[in-house]
């Protein structure tokens, strides 16, 4: 059975290596050609534009490990059992049990390898991008959590940023203070805020209006220091989708809302998304198991490879819809993120039933 697995690991690690290359190399053309429509704009040329590629791709290698170890395990099985090496391996003792553990050991250095880019290369891979185009285009990022920017709650203060540069300043905001009676007591606006590092920003060009029992005033300074426990990292997480944040991000922006009483729901489930997705390379690969009763009669290798692609995306479009209708509909986040894991785990079990019954 070891020379099973060596022999069956060779071939998949192979077939799951020329997939990636064909995937990568299309979805990279793709990005080449959007990134196209904004070169000249700024300093943004056509190396810029592919370096940006380039940065991008560990966020598409992580997508895409579930879908190349489906196609590539598919490919692998269908050959050995063309070339009639898995009806050796079977009559020679192996049976359904041994076939499963040794795909699960093959599997999970792959599934090491899908949390390395998902936690650790991809995250600040895409921030790198993103601030090399933010920087190239000569822009600025307009939060577009509403019109009027991002509303984020900080202890008792409600504070409003309009603006965020790719060095992580921030430009107009306002910072609206409340008493524990929740009465307004002050509201804060600068034009721009640095962060220093300690816990604490600093404010310049600062208009502030104090509301008491005497009246209002107003008072105008070149700086102030602002202490909050809002820092670049959590207003990063606003920046970028939750999907593309790794999860020890996703769980300290999670527990700051949970610190200020705010919903959490989309970032939970993008949290355990994170965390379950790489086991989902697993449940692909015993979905490939299955074709390893290949039948001339029933179609060829190209015929069971387009099911493989169409079983594929399918698991990654089914993810996403389950995600955001739990998100939608406040559904329990571990719930919403295995749904489609646990649906598809079953599917494999059952076609490997039914493999084995025939």
């Amino acid at each position: 059975m070891r020379l099973l697995t060596r022999y069956l690991a060779k071939e998949i690690y192979s077939s799951v290596a020329i997939v990636f290359a064909g995937l990568l190399a299309l979805f990279s053309f793709m990005d080449v050609i959007q990134e196209l429509h904004d070169v000249g704009q700024g300093g943004y040329h056509l190396s810029d534009a592919l370096i940006y590629v380039a940065l991008i791709m560990p966020t598409h290698i992580y997508e895409l490990f579930p879908l190349a170890a489906l196609i590539g395990s598919i490919f692998a099985i269908m050959q050995m059992a063309n070339n009639s090496e898995l009806m050796v391996y079977r009559s020679s003792g192996a049976s359904l049990y041994q076939m499963i553990f040794a795909m699960l050991k093959i599997g999970f250095p792959l599934v090491l390898l899908c949390l390395l880019f998902g936690e650790v290369i991809a995250p600040p891979s895409d921030h790198l991008a993103q601030e090399l185009s933010l920087k190239a285009k000569n822009a600025q990022v307009t939060l577009k959590e509403f019109r009027s920017g991002v509303w984020a709650k900080d202890e008792h203060n409600f504070v409003n940023v309009r603006n965020v540069l790719p060095d992580t300043s921030l430009l107009n905001i306002s910072i609206y203070e409340f008493d524990d009676s929740y009465h307004l007591r002050a509201i804060t606006f600068a034009k721009r805020a640095i962060y220093d590092h300690s816990d604490q920003w600093l404010l310049e060009e600062v208009k502030q209006t104090r509301f008491g029992g005497q009246g209002t005033s107003t008072n105008n300074q070149p700086s102030l220091l602002w202490h909050s426990t809002l820092s670049p990292s959590i207003l990063n997480v606003l920046l970028l989708l939750p999907e593309k944040m790794s999860s020890w991000d996703l769980y300290q922006y999670t527990k700051h809302l949970t610190e200020n009483h705010q919903k959490t729901g989309r970032y939970e489930i993008a949290m355990w998304n994170k965390l379950i997705y790489p086991l989902a390379v697993l449940i692909m690969m015993l979905l490939a198991l299955p074709f390893s009763a290949y039948n001339r009669r029933e179609g060829g290798v190209s015929g069971k490879i387009f099911i493989g692609i169409v079983l594929g995306l399918s698991f990654h479009f089914g993810g996403r819809l389950f995600s955001n209708l739990g998100a939608l509909n406040e559904w329990q986040p571990m719930l919403s993120a295995t749904a489609i894991s646990w649906l598809y785990l079953v599917i494999a079990l059952l076609m490997m039933w039914r493999t084995e019954r025939r």
